[in-house]
């Protein structure tokens, strides 16, 4: 018999994900088809199946419709969707978003409630209590995953492990959510007047090392907290399930409260060896601007932020817009306000330069524009495209394709569940949750 954690032990779990990976892929399967797209042998496939479907991860059906001729109809293994839930949770700068799906990767719902940006950590994790128990009728059945997916604000140290995490000194290029209704959420960087990292509370990293956010869930829900980047994790959750979903190289860029975004390189999410990666905000386009939160100056987040381009609007359209907000800006806009007009084309000139030249330097076949200021629809999105067609290598300038995010607010929700199913191509280089299989290779 071999020993939990040994090397029997991991080669078993290693099978078991990978007919469960055929399963959540493929839908139901017959033993037969199973066998052919597993390359496992039908004594050690058939004994796979036995424990799953012992243990109730995997269930038995018949098809609807028997082949012609003798015989019973073919009995087909699915996923059971009511095994348990995979939960991701986003906490926003102002705002919190949680998704949760059964293990058949349906999605059981959703669900946002904005708050301040100085809410402490103790309410933010009790809010987020309130929504998962909302999404799963007061009782979390997290089943054989027994993890939590999280997404914050700020640079994470360790990426899908249940530690590190920066919570102080947020470094500007990383997501939220402000989730007043708009798609996008909040990139962290704000170059608004929230510090740090929103937290609000000032308690920095817990006593041992982790972010208040898993230290807290872990107390709460007595389960290991998987954590990175929530931008980074929204541009997970738009290369699974979204705008570039099958796509092998992605650059998602999201413009809201701060600008960040993610990378998708050669089929695997990209994090950089700080956990930096997707910082795009603080790419200096205007080295005599003005001083960003970063401590650089002339950075993309100072013009492109939701509180710059607010700022211009209502500079130049005087006191009598005084309280716009993005939904008013894109309808001036939408109705031809010449004035919101020319602030949308000015920025979008700064977004689609950087977005060429970080096309010439990484080669995406897919840019996702996501964010608030997404949401001005062609107003922006046109003159990024132009910028960026302009700008990028004639080999790229018809190739690369510029793509709406369609997630929404609770893309990076929806990426902190793919990091505790771990079982997606795009993290086969990322670190492994505690406890959690590693993908088989």
């Amino acid at each position: 018999m071999s020993q939990p954690g040994g090397p029997l032990s991991q080669l078993r779990r290693g099978h078991e994900e990978l007919v469960l990976g055929l399963l959540r892929k493929h839908g139901p399967l017959s033993r037969g088809e199973l066998g052919r797209r597993c390359g496992l042998s039908r004594t050690t496939l058939y004994d796979i199946l036995a424990e799953l479907v012992a243990a109730g991860a995997v269930v038995t059906a018949s098809r609807p419709e028997a082949p012609r001729g003798r015989g019973r109809p073919a009995e087909t293994l699915t996923l059971n969707p009511e095994a348990g839930q995979a939960i991701g949770i986003d906490f926003a700068r102002r705002g919190l978003h949680v998704a949760a799906v059964n293990l058949a990767h349906e999605i059981i719902g959703s669900a946002s409630e904005p708050h301040d940006a100085d809410l402490p950590w103790e309410q933010r994790v009790e809010l987020a209590g309130r929504l998962v128990g909302s999404l799963t009728g007061g009782t979390l059945n997290l089943g054989a995953l027994n993890a939590i997916g999280v997404g914050v604000v700020g640079p994470v140290g360790d990426p899908g492990g249940d530690s590190g995490g920066d919570p102080g000194g947020d470094s500007g290029g990383d997501s939220g959510g402000d989730s007043g209704g708009d798609s996008g959420g909040d990139s962290g960087g704000d170059s608004g007047d929230d510090p740090g990292d929103g937290s609000g509370d000032g308690s920095g990293q817990g006593t041992d090392g982790a972010h208040p956010a898993q230290v807290l869930l872990r107390e709460r829900f007595g389960v290991p907290v998987l954590l990175d980047n929530n931008t980074r994790l929204a541009a997970l959750g738009e290369a699974i399930w979204g705008a570039a979903a099958g796509v092998r190289d992605v650059l998602y860029l999201r413009l809201s409260h701060g600008v960040g975004g993610g990378l998708v390189v050669g089929g695997s999410l990209h994090r950089g060896a700080y956990g930096l990666s997707g910082e795009f905000g603080h790419i200096t386009v205007d080295q005599d601007g003005a001083r960003c939160d970063c401590g650089g100056a002339g950075c993309l987040e100072t013009v492109a932020s939701i509180r710059a381009v607010l700022d211009a609007y209502r500079a130049a359209r005087g006191p009598a817009v005084h309280a716009a907000g993005v939904p008013e800006l894109a309808k001036a806009a939408g109705e031809g306000d010449a004035a919101a007009l020319a602030v949308l084309d000015r920025v979008g000139a700064r977004v689609g330069g950087v977005l060429a030249a970080l096309c010439n330097a990484i080669g995406p076949s897919v840019i996702v524009v996501g964010g608030e200021l997404a949401e001005t629809g062609t107003a922006l999105t046109g003159p990024i495209e132009r910028a960026l067609r302009a700008h990028v290598m004639p080999v790229s300038r018809h190739r690369v394709s510029l793509r709406r995010a369609t997630l929404g607010e609770v893309a990076g929700a929806l990426g902190g569940i793919a990091l505790v199913l771990h079982e997606s191509p795009l993290l086969s280089r990322y670190p492994a949750g505690p406890d959690l299989p590693e993908e088989p290779r």
